[in-house]
């Protein structure tokens, strides 16, 4: 079915990138990423689980004679040019940005950029949190490495996309969109360690089951102004652990002791931010054990856990997301579900046995709708490979 869907996409941007520019190009697919278990910890330097999935973006893409770079966006109808020389965040569109933001980083590299002509299509749903921005990212620096013959490696290119999104997209992202994007492997979930960059394939065998992402379309205000402030309570225990554990650098390193008393005595609140980040680590490395055992209800069972943490623990749920997992809890067919992303909106993620996917949605879809006066959108995702050449 993936394969279907690849090379229909292909054809198509094959074709209009020939109509429009007269030439063959090489056409790359990069995808969109999941994140099973491990939420606000990458940024706190612990461990995170993400996989790439089977919605992806695609770039068919050539280099010019000249220092044109020209860019189509398929699905959007819309046109942008540039010279090399001008390159610079575009302001009043937003995608141009994921693509002139990776070729920046050659140049940054004192690397020889030529012009170059491509097509952009994508099926990553815009806003869901499954990083449509970082596929892009990943796609262009891949092409470009290959069409220029730069030579370099899987790592250096996702902190390169990883640099294009700070620099010209203005997000301040951790690394994790970017590495499952570029380093993604079919049927495999990444143990990522956001401290080393150090990362291990685990296998998440879905024989018959399916990873069900169900979109709240909400986003709340609160999304940008409460995680930097998560940021700032999690710095704040850091510095009161330090004055006894000078060794400790960040929440990676703490302990549920240090927290009872450094922490606690302190601030409850900021303790309580920390206490779920400190047990959010942990659960992710016993995770990865159940499903090097073949356990994936144990996994499911820590993605509810996790849940609760972050709505009452962590702070950063909200009703809608709230709702979705509180109805899907009690379902048999139903492994684990939890919110997914940064919070306030955005996706839950769900491990549904195949055969009750569609009774699920039938059953959730008018009850959200009703609770909640929103439309409930979804999407049925598997796990794939990491960038390629198509």
């Amino acid at each position: 079915m993936q394969k279907e869907v690849t090379n229909k996409i292909a054809t198509t941007i094959a074709e209009k990138f020939r109509q429009i520019f007269q030439g063959e190009p090489l056409l790359i697919r990069s995808p969109g990423r999941v994140n099973l278990i491990g939420e606000h910890t990458d940024y706190n330097e612990g461990f995170v689980l993400p996989a790439a999935i089977d919605k992806a973006a695609y770039l068919a893409i050539s280099l010019r004679d000249d220092e044109e770079i020209h860019l189509v966006a398929h699905d959007l109808n819309e046109t942008f040019s540039v010279n090399i020389n001008e390159m610079k965040p575009v302001g009043d569109i937003n995608w141009p940005n994921f693509i002139l933001g990776a070729a920046a980083q050659f140049l940054k590299k004192g690397i020889q950029l030529k012009g170059f002509n491509a097509v952009l299509m994508s099926d990553v749903p815009i806003g869901a949190g499954m990083s449509s921005s970082a596929a892009i990212e990943c796609a262009t620096t891949f092409a470009l490495n290959e069409l220029l013959h730069t030579g370099l490696d899987r790592l250096e290119m996702v902190k390169m996309a990883q640099k294009a999104e700070h620099e010209y997209a203005g997000v301040m992202c951790g690394i994790m969109d970017q590495f499952a994007s570029m380093m993604g492997k079919k049927n495999n979930v990444i143990k990522l360690d956001c401290r080393s960059l150090e990362y291990e394939y685990i296998p998440f065998r879905l024989e018959g089951i399916k990873i069900l992402l169900l979109n709240t379309n909400v986003k709340h205000s609160l999304a940008s102004s409460e995680y930097n402030t998560r940021r700032t309570e999690c710095g704040k225990a850091i510095e009161w652990i330090r004055k006894h554990e000078p060794e400790v650098s960040s929440l990676r390193d703490v302990t549920i002791d240090m927290l009872n008393k450094h922490v606690l005595i302190e601030d409850q609140l900021i303790d309580m931010r920390c206490r779920f980040i400190v047990q959010e680590i942990k659960r992710l490395t016993e995770g990865c054990e159940d499903l090097k055992l073949g356990n994936i209800h144990a996994l499911g069972k820590k993605m509810f856990l996790t849940h609760r943490g972050l709505s009452e623990m962590y702070g950063v749920s909200c009703k809608e997301l709230d709702f979705l997992v509180n109805f899907v809890h009690s379902k048999n067919e139903v492994i684990g579900a939890r919110m997914m992303g940064g919070g306030f909106g955005g996706c839950t993620i769900n491990l549904v046995m195949e055969e009750g996917v569609e009774q699920l949605i039938t059953e959730i879809k008018p009850a959200y709708e009703t609770a909640t006066n929103l439309p409930l959108t979804y999407y049925i995702s598997s796990i794939e490979n990491g960038t390629e050449i198509i």
